[in-house]
């Protein structure tokens, strides 16, 4: 599919997504939503790792499209924020992982779409905030579901309640990313995690992407059970017998994500 707001390069088994409308610093609307979920729901199988940034210098996704929300009635309201909480949704379950290389502002469903990857680096000059309130609307992308679990209810809700948008900096210091860089170095250092992701077994960071996701919600004993049961999966599988012989053998492991 040829997209429109969409820009995708490979580099080996790592796929870069741009999210490109310049005019609107990347904002969301249902277009821009609709070519994401087809291209999340058609990710090329030899991709095992995705990462997500944005076109240009000044924004990796400024927000939903204000002009498209004016005029909603609460129907179409429920409907639009269904389809954007269904994207990030499904980037946020893909069995690889999903790195945003936030390159400016994250504001809104900008800020959404990055806490629904697995991990967020920043360039120094990016801003992050959920400033829906002062348009009289809440975080509609489940962003008040993953900004407190990520740094915590106090601070979610008060940058929610206040619309205060914070500097990179700030969002190292409360845990909402992971690493921040100079803008020249952002896409470097994002290829550079990808690839020592990719010198690991796919099968165990797919596993362990899932303990982790799945296990979070459920009490101690029902999350350490969901790991056993996980681990014993690797066992079923060739790259925990590539792995372990190569450590025994004292060579480099050959993984096929099998």
């Amino acid at each position: 599919m040829d997209y429109e707001f969409l820009k995708i390069e490979r580099q080996g088994a790592v796929t870069i997504l741009l999210i490109s409308a310049p005019k609107s610093l990347n904002a969301l609307n249902s277009a821009v939503l609709g070519e994401m979920e087809h291209f999340v729901s058609h990710l090329d199988k030899d991709t095992r790792v995705l990462i997500i940034t944005g076109d240009g210098e000044k924004a990796f996704v400024a927000g939903a499209d204000i002009a498209q929300m004016a005029h909603l009635d609460p129907q179409q309201g429920e409907e639009f924020g269904r389809l954007g909480a269904r994207v990030f949704r499904a980037i946020e379950t893909l069995p690889i992982p999903v790195i945003a290389a936030v390159n400016g502002f994250a504001l809104g469903g900008g800020c959404e779409l990055a806490m629904a990857c697995d991990i967020r680096i920043a360039s120094v000059k990016a801003k992050f905030g959920q400033p829906e309130v002062g348009l009289g609307i809440i975080p509609g992308f489940s962003g008040t579901y993953r900004l407190p679990k990520l740094i915590g209810q106090g601070y979610a809700k008060e940058m929610i309640y206040t619309g205060k948008i914070i500097r990179a900096d700030e969002a190292l210091r409360v845990g909402l990313v992971n690493a921040i860089y100079e803008p020249e170095e952002l896409m470097p250092k994002a290829l550079e995690m990808a690839q020592a992701m990719l010198s690991k077994a796919p099968c165990a960071i797919a596993l362990a992407k899932q303990s982790i996701s799945d296990g979070y919600d459920l009490n101690a004993d029902e999350a350490i059970a969901l790991e056993n049961r996980l681990f014993g999966q690797c066992f079923a599988t060739r790259d925990q017998k590539e792995g372990m012989d190569a450590f025994l053998t004292k060579r480099k492991p050959d993984f096929h994500g099998e």
